[in-house]
């Protein structure tokens, strides 16, 4: 088994160093491949704009964050937190802890204006995913259950008329999910970014115009 693991584990390094989108990502200073995916669905679907309020979940190592924060200009904010310490970036608001828990959520809520009251956020990203420990039915139970979480989230912190940005992983409880976004907003997208590995099962729910109610 250790073996095993080993050799999927080089094979897996192999295959990294050698990705363009690695590659790439360095080269322009990016923090991760995944830049690259939020950048095609901004480009896509336009949900940016100066002065608004930005939640980013599982925000680690920080690339969503690194090219969300500077297009919402010196009046927008972006809170971005993980369970995984992020580096500083400039102007972004970082929360280290895991969303699960209540004191976590608490904080997060506190630095959008639970305290004052009323919706505040204008999207939320969430590029959250568990821990994989390579049994599938577990993992798409948890990463459903994070999916959920970010949903409960919007439902008291995202604003009428605002937008999500989920990723998911296709399996069991995808599409009953798909379903209640699809209730809660005026319209949901299926994106999967070129970026996106195409073995892998993960997709984007670009939902917009919450349906506040």
């Amino acid at each position: 088994m250790t073996q095993k693991r080993s050799d999927s584990s080089a094979r897996w390094l192999a295959e990294h160093e050698a990705d363009l989108y690695v590659q790439k990502a360095r080269k322009l200073g990016y923090r991760s491949r995944a830049v690259f995916k939020l950048q095609e669905i901004l480009e896509k679907d336009r949900l940016v704009r100066p002065g608004m309020i930005v939640v980013d979940l599982g925000a680690a190592p920080g690339g969503w964050s690194q090219i969300t924060r500077p297009l919402l200009g010196s009046k927008g904010r972006l809170i971005a937190l993980d369970i995984l310490p992020i580096e500083p970036l400039k102007d972004v608001e970082i929360i280290l802890g895991d969303f699960r828990e209540e004191s976590v959520l608490r904080e997060l809520e506190s630095r959008v204006g639970a305290a004052s009251g009323g919706a505040a956020v204008d999207l939320v990203l969430s590029d959250m995913a568990p821990n994989m420990s390579g049994v599938d039915a577990a993992d798409q139970a948890s990463s459903l259950y994070l999916c959920e979480l970010a949903l409960e989230f919007c439902a008291g912190h995202l604003k009428k008329g605002g937008a999500y940005v989920v990723k998911v992983f296709q399996g069991e409880g995808f599409d009953a999910y798909l379903k209640t976004v699809r209730s809660q907003f005026g319209s949901v997208s299926i994106r999967k970014p070129k970026a996106s590995r195409p073995r892998s099962r993960e997709v984007y729910l670009v939902a917009r115009n919450y349906l506040r109610v």
